[in-house]
Protein backbone atom coordinates (compact mmCIF):
# COMPACT_ATOMS: atom_id res chain seq x y z
CA UNK A 1 0.00 0.00 0.00
CA UNK A 2 0.84 3.33 -0.68
CA UNK A 3 0.34 6.16 1.78
CA UNK A 4 2.14 9.39 3.31
CA UNK A 5 1.27 11.10 7.16
CA UNK A 6 0.51 14.92 7.22
CA UNK A 7 0.11 17.45 9.86
CA UNK A 8 -2.19 20.29 8.75
CA UNK A 9 -0.25 23.35 8.71
CA UNK A 10 -3.79 25.82 9.04
CA UNK A 11 -6.94 25.37 11.56
CA UNK A 12 -10.30 24.60 10.00
CA UNK A 13 -8.54 23.03 7.02
CA UNK A 14 -10.72 20.11 5.67
CA UNK A 15 -9.43 16.55 4.24
CA UNK A 16 -11.95 17.96 1.03
CA UNK A 17 -10.57 21.24 0.91
CA UNK A 18 -6.81 19.59 1.01
CA UNK A 19 -7.33 17.18 -1.82
CA UNK A 20 -9.67 18.86 -4.08
CA UNK A 21 -8.57 23.07 -3.58
CA UNK A 22 -5.05 23.19 -2.05
CA UNK A 23 -3.63 19.78 -3.53
CA UNK A 24 -6.14 19.41 -6.54
CA UNK A 25 -6.54 15.45 -6.76
CA UNK A 26 -7.96 14.03 -9.97
CA UNK A 27 -11.49 13.14 -9.57
CA UNK A 28 -11.23 9.99 -10.54
CA UNK A 29 -8.06 9.49 -7.42
CA UNK A 30 -10.43 11.43 -5.16
CA UNK A 31 -13.32 9.64 -5.37
CA UNK A 32 -11.80 6.33 -4.89
CA UNK A 33 -10.04 7.39 -2.22
CA UNK A 34 -13.70 8.47 -0.30
CA UNK A 35 -14.78 4.87 -1.30
CA UNK A 36 -11.67 3.38 -0.04
CA UNK A 37 -12.20 5.27 3.28
CA UNK A 38 -8.25 6.11 2.70
CA UNK A 39 -8.13 8.99 5.09
CA UNK A 40 -6.90 8.08 8.44
CA UNK A 41 -6.56 9.66 11.87
CA UNK A 42 -3.47 9.44 14.18
CA UNK A 43 -5.08 6.48 15.32
CA UNK A 44 -5.56 4.72 11.79
CA UNK A 45 -9.02 5.20 12.28
CA UNK A 46 -10.97 5.91 9.21
CA UNK A 47 -12.21 9.94 9.07
CA UNK A 48 -16.19 9.54 8.00
CA UNK A 49 -16.63 13.72 7.26
CA UNK A 50 -14.20 14.76 4.78
CA UNK A 51 -15.91 18.48 5.55
CA UNK A 52 -15.40 18.96 8.86
CA UNK A 53 -12.53 21.43 9.78
CA UNK A 54 -9.80 19.94 11.86
CA UNK A 55 -7.76 21.49 14.15
CA UNK A 56 -3.99 23.12 12.96
CA UNK A 57 -1.11 20.23 13.67
CA UNK A 58 -4.10 17.69 12.87
CA UNK A 59 -2.22 14.33 11.80
CA UNK A 60 -3.73 12.39 8.86
CA UNK A 61 -2.62 9.40 6.86
CA UNK A 62 -3.13 9.07 3.21
CA UNK A 63 -3.32 6.15 2.23
CA UNK A 64 -3.67 4.41 -1.80
CA UNK A 65 -4.26 1.15 -1.93
CA UNK A 66 -4.85 0.90 -5.71
CA UNK A 67 -1.52 2.70 -6.57
CA UNK A 68 0.83 0.57 -8.10
CA UNK A 69 3.41 0.90 -10.95
CA UNK A 70 3.69 -1.66 -13.27
CA UNK A 71 7.48 -1.09 -14.36
CA UNK A 72 9.55 -4.37 -14.32
CA UNK A 73 11.96 -3.66 -11.28
CA UNK A 74 15.65 -3.87 -12.55
CA UNK A 75 18.21 -3.50 -9.32
CA UNK A 76 21.14 -3.44 -12.08
CA UNK A 77 22.89 -0.17 -12.68
CA UNK A 78 23.33 2.78 -10.01
CA UNK A 79 20.80 5.24 -8.89
CA UNK A 80 21.97 8.09 -7.15
CA UNK A 81 19.27 9.47 -4.80
CA UNK A 82 19.45 13.20 -4.70
CA UNK A 83 16.61 14.52 -2.50
CA UNK A 84 13.33 12.15 -0.95
CA UNK A 85 10.36 12.91 1.36
CA UNK A 86 7.43 11.35 1.57
CA UNK A 87 5.56 12.75 -1.45
CA UNK A 88 8.79 13.06 -4.25
CA UNK A 89 12.31 11.59 -4.97
CA UNK A 90 14.51 13.19 -7.06
CA UNK A 91 17.22 11.39 -8.93
CA UNK A 92 20.45 11.65 -11.18
CA UNK A 93 19.39 10.12 -14.64
CA UNK A 94 22.98 9.07 -16.64
CA UNK A 95 23.13 10.16 -20.23
CA UNK A 96 22.41 7.15 -22.49
CA UNK A 97 19.32 5.87 -20.64
CA UNK A 98 15.70 6.42 -21.42
CA UNK A 99 13.43 7.74 -18.43
CA UNK A 100 10.67 5.24 -19.07
CA UNK A 101 10.10 1.86 -21.14
CA UNK A 102 8.14 2.02 -23.92
CA UNK A 103 6.66 -0.78 -23.49
CA UNK A 104 5.40 -3.15 -20.39
CA UNK A 105 8.32 -5.33 -20.52
CA UNK A 106 11.16 -3.41 -21.37
CA UNK A 107 13.66 -3.37 -19.23
CA UNK A 108 16.70 -0.44 -18.63
CA UNK A 109 15.38 2.44 -18.13
CA UNK A 110 15.19 4.36 -15.51
CA UNK A 111 12.15 4.24 -14.01
CA UNK A 112 13.01 0.36 -14.00
CA UNK A 113 15.66 1.10 -11.18
CA UNK A 114 13.77 3.97 -9.74
CA UNK A 115 10.80 1.22 -8.60
CA UNK A 116 13.58 -1.28 -7.62
CA UNK A 117 14.41 1.11 -4.96
CA UNK A 118 10.74 2.21 -4.03
CA UNK A 119 9.78 -1.53 -3.46
CA UNK A 120 13.10 -1.72 -1.44
CA UNK A 121 11.34 0.61 0.45
CA UNK A 122 8.51 -1.51 0.40
CA UNK A 123 6.56 0.97 -1.41
CA UNK A 124 4.59 -0.09 -5.01
CA UNK A 125 4.17 3.26 -6.61
CA UNK A 126 6.44 5.62 -8.43
CA UNK A 127 6.01 8.27 -11.62
CA UNK A 128 8.20 10.48 -13.19
CA UNK A 129 7.00 14.45 -13.03
CA UNK A 130 8.81 15.22 -16.39
CA UNK A 131 11.43 13.56 -18.81
CA UNK A 132 14.96 14.36 -19.98
CA UNK A 133 16.13 13.35 -23.10
CA UNK A 134 17.89 10.03 -23.96
CA UNK A 135 21.50 11.75 -24.12
CA UNK A 136 20.51 14.28 -21.40
CA UNK A 137 21.80 13.56 -18.27
CA UNK A 138 20.15 15.25 -14.67
CA UNK A 139 17.53 15.57 -12.14
CA UNK A 140 14.31 13.73 -12.65
CA UNK A 141 11.51 14.20 -10.14
CA UNK A 142 9.53 10.97 -8.90
CA UNK A 143 5.92 11.31 -7.66
CA UNK A 144 5.40 8.36 -4.42
CA UNK A 145 1.59 8.61 -4.77
CA UNK A 146 -1.07 9.80 -6.61
CA UNK A 147 -1.75 13.22 -5.24
CA UNK A 148 1.99 14.13 -5.38
CA UNK A 149 1.85 13.16 -9.30
CA UNK A 150 -1.27 15.35 -9.52
CA UNK A 151 0.08 18.34 -7.99
CA UNK A 152 3.11 18.59 -9.88
CA UNK A 153 1.83 17.69 -13.02
CA UNK A 154 -0.38 21.04 -12.65
CA UNK A 155 2.78 22.96 -11.29
CA UNK A 156 4.61 22.27 -14.44
CA UNK A 157 1.67 22.98 -16.54
CA UNK A 158 2.11 26.43 -14.63
CA UNK A 159 5.51 26.61 -15.01
CA UNK A 160 6.26 26.81 -11.10
CA UNK A 161 9.10 24.57 -11.55
CA UNK A 162 12.54 26.19 -12.11
CA UNK A 163 14.88 24.04 -14.27
CA UNK A 164 18.70 25.24 -15.09
CA UNK A 165 20.53 22.96 -17.59
CA UNK A 166 24.14 23.44 -17.98
CA UNK A 167 25.49 23.00 -21.17
CA UNK A 168 28.83 22.88 -23.90
CA UNK A 169 27.57 24.20 -27.09
CA UNK A 170 29.85 24.33 -30.24
CA UNK A 171 31.48 27.58 -31.24
CA UNK A 172 32.66 31.24 -29.39
CA UNK A 173 28.98 32.38 -28.26
CA UNK A 174 29.60 36.39 -27.87
CA UNK A 175 26.79 37.06 -26.24
CA UNK A 176 26.89 36.74 -22.31
CA UNK A 177 23.29 36.31 -21.91
CA UNK A 178 20.43 36.40 -23.92
CA UNK A 179 16.30 34.95 -24.37
CA UNK A 180 16.03 32.73 -27.32
CA UNK A 181 11.57 33.32 -27.92
CA UNK A 182 11.08 31.07 -31.36
CA UNK A 183 7.99 28.75 -31.42
CA UNK A 184 8.75 24.81 -31.59
CA UNK A 185 7.17 22.62 -33.92
CA UNK A 186 7.73 18.83 -35.59
CA UNK A 187 9.41 18.55 -38.35
CA UNK A 188 7.67 16.49 -40.74
CA UNK A 189 10.79 14.92 -42.47
CA UNK A 190 12.20 13.65 -39.49
CA UNK A 191 9.37 12.31 -36.74
CA UNK A 192 12.43 12.29 -33.45
CA UNK A 193 13.31 15.87 -34.61
CA UNK A 194 11.89 19.43 -34.04
CA UNK A 195 12.49 22.38 -35.57
CA UNK A 196 12.08 26.17 -34.60
CA UNK A 197 8.29 26.72 -36.89
CA UNK A 198 6.22 29.77 -37.38
CA UNK A 199 2.92 27.03 -36.30
CA UNK A 200 5.03 25.30 -33.80
CA UNK A 201 4.26 26.05 -29.79
CA UNK A 202 5.14 28.91 -27.72
CA UNK A 203 9.14 28.39 -25.88
CA UNK A 204 11.31 30.11 -24.14
CA UNK A 205 14.84 29.60 -23.47
CA UNK A 206 17.14 32.07 -20.96
CA UNK A 207 20.77 31.45 -21.21
CA UNK A 208 23.75 32.83 -20.30
CA UNK A 209 27.84 32.51 -20.70
CA UNK A 210 29.71 30.57 -17.89
CA UNK A 211 33.28 29.74 -19.44
CA UNK A 212 34.57 30.40 -23.37
CA UNK A 213 36.73 27.47 -23.95
CA UNK A 214 38.94 27.37 -27.73
CA UNK A 215 35.82 25.88 -29.24
CA UNK A 216 33.25 25.51 -27.06
CA UNK A 217 31.58 27.75 -25.03
CA UNK A 218 29.74 26.49 -21.16
CA UNK A 219 26.02 28.02 -21.05
CA UNK A 220 23.53 27.94 -18.30
CA UNK A 221 20.30 27.66 -19.65
CA UNK A 222 16.52 28.17 -17.93
CA UNK A 223 13.84 26.87 -19.20
CA UNK A 224 10.30 29.10 -19.30
CA UNK A 225 8.49 26.47 -21.31
CA UNK A 226 8.82 22.67 -21.43
CA UNK A 227 8.97 22.04 -25.11
CA UNK A 228 10.56 18.42 -26.22
CA UNK A 229 13.98 19.05 -27.30
CA UNK A 230 13.80 22.65 -26.55
CA UNK A 231 17.23 23.83 -25.41
CA UNK A 232 18.68 21.36 -28.19
CA UNK A 233 16.48 23.01 -31.02
CA UNK A 234 16.89 26.84 -29.78
CA UNK A 235 20.49 26.86 -29.24
CA UNK A 236 20.73 25.20 -32.74
CA UNK A 237 18.77 27.67 -34.44
CA UNK A 238 21.11 30.13 -32.89
CA UNK A 239 24.14 28.52 -34.52
CA UNK A 240 25.82 26.98 -30.94
CA UNK A 241 24.62 23.28 -30.95
CA UNK A 242 25.10 20.97 -28.07
CA UNK A 243 28.51 19.31 -28.66
CA UNK A 244 27.83 16.00 -29.34
CA UNK A 245 24.13 16.22 -30.19
CA UNK A 246 24.23 15.63 -34.19
CA UNK A 247 20.84 15.20 -34.64
CA UNK A 248 20.97 19.23 -34.46
CA UNK A 249 23.98 19.61 -36.03
CA UNK A 250 26.65 19.44 -33.06
CA UNK A 251 30.31 18.27 -33.30
CA UNK A 252 30.78 14.38 -32.66
CA UNK A 253 32.44 13.19 -28.95
CA UNK A 254 34.83 10.32 -28.71
CA UNK A 255 31.77 9.10 -26.31
CA UNK A 256 28.81 9.82 -28.56
CA UNK A 257 26.94 11.70 -25.95
CA UNK A 258 25.75 14.94 -25.98
CA UNK A 259 27.02 17.82 -23.54
CA UNK A 260 23.70 18.78 -21.76
CA UNK A 261 22.52 18.50 -18.19
CA UNK A 262 20.44 19.56 -16.12
CA UNK A 263 21.72 20.27 -12.63
CA UNK A 264 18.94 22.01 -10.75
CA UNK A 265 15.19 22.12 -10.17
CA UNK A 266 14.05 24.86 -7.79
CA UNK A 267 10.03 24.98 -6.77
CA UNK A 268 7.94 25.49 -3.68
CA UNK A 269 7.19 22.13 -1.92
CA UNK A 270 3.09 22.12 -1.95
CA UNK A 271 3.28 19.53 0.83
CA UNK A 272 5.80 21.76 3.24
CA UNK A 273 5.07 25.03 1.30
CA UNK A 274 9.03 25.20 1.55
CA UNK A 275 11.30 26.67 -0.75
CA UNK A 276 12.75 23.27 -2.63
CA UNK A 277 16.20 23.42 -4.37
CA UNK A 278 17.84 20.12 -5.93
CA UNK A 279 20.82 19.75 -7.66
CA UNK A 280 23.48 17.62 -9.31
CA UNK A 281 26.83 18.66 -9.33
CA UNK A 282 28.51 16.47 -11.95
CA UNK A 283 32.26 17.42 -10.50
Amino acid sequence: MTYFHYKTQQPGQTVDQLLKEQWQGGKKTVHLMRMAKSVLDAYRTPIEDWRAPLAEGTELIFTFPEAISTYVPEAQGELTVLYEDDHILAVAKPAGIAVHPDGPDETGTLMNRVIAYIQQQDGKYAEHIHRLDKGTSGVVLIAKHPIAKSLFDRMIEQNELARNYMAEVDGYVKRPRGTIKFPIGRDRHHPAKRIVSASGQHAVTHFKVIERKEDTTLVEARLETGRTHQIRVHLSHIGHPVKGDTLYGGSETEDGQYRLTATTVSFINPFTEQQTTIEWKTT
